[in-house]
């Protein structure tokens, strides 16, 4: 999820002068050895991890239930993974890139590591095309792991999620939590109750509508 909802406090502001914010952060992780069968994006706040909001701390970092043996049960496949996440507080003021960073290694430490973090960095009124629902962090990460969007799932927990992965031509599985609207499960094609039943549906490659144990 976006950990980055609701108005920025006040007195933060863009850089003076900045009209089209710059692209996403991209962090290369460890690259995998030949052709990969497809590719899985995780959102990171509430889909990998307890949602912390603005979580520049490293020892807040705990995994959702499940989610150590998800990853690995997709790598295993041979697939690639990646995370594709808004963090907002940047823009916000409340975070800073080392702080991202940190967070980001705990969890490669914990559930990685991760072939690609696609992070986009802005504020929800600085009119990027990387923050979700736009489809620029997909897109990048896509880009990056050498898979096209076509052969690519993305997990995530909100609409964004789901409209960021539709936007560049992916396949989406929404995993809801409390913070997800009852109107973005009705509208999502794919739906699984946990991180296992979606980790279920990617190696069942099963089209359609589904709504694994939703």
């Amino acid at each position: 999820m976006t950990s980055a909802t609701g108005p920025a406090p006040s007195g933060v502001r863009p850089p003076p002068g900045r009209t089209r914010p710059a692209g996403p952060w991209i962090f290369p992780g460890r690259p995998r050895p030949g052709r990969a069968a497809g590719a899985v994006l995780f959102d990171r706040d509430g889909t990998l991890v307890e949602d912390v909001p603005y979580n520049g701390d490293p020892a807040l970092v705990r995994p959702v239930p499940g989610a150590v043996r998800a990853v690995a049960e997709l790598r295993a496949a041979g697939l690639v993974l990646g995370v594709v996440s808004n963090q907002s507080g940047v823009a916000r003021g409340l975070l800073t890139r080392r702080q991202v960073e940190a967070v980001q290694r705990r969890i490669d430490d914990l559930i990685g590591p991760f072939g690609i973090w696609a992070v986009c960095p802005h504020g929800p009124s600085e009119g990027c095309r990387c923050r979700k629902p736009a489809p620029g962090l997909v897109l990048a990460a896509c880009r990056g792991l050498g898979v096209p969007p076509a052969r690519t799932v993305v997990i995530g927990d909100i609409g964004a999620d789901v409209g960021a992965a539709r936007a560049a031509g992916a396949r989406a599985i929404l995993v809801p939590t409390p913070a997800t609207r009852p109107e973005e499960i009705t509208d999502a094609d794919t739906v699984a109750a946990d991180l296992t039943a979606a980790v279920r549906l990617v190696l069942g490659a099963r089209p359609g509508t589904d709504r694994e144990g939703a």
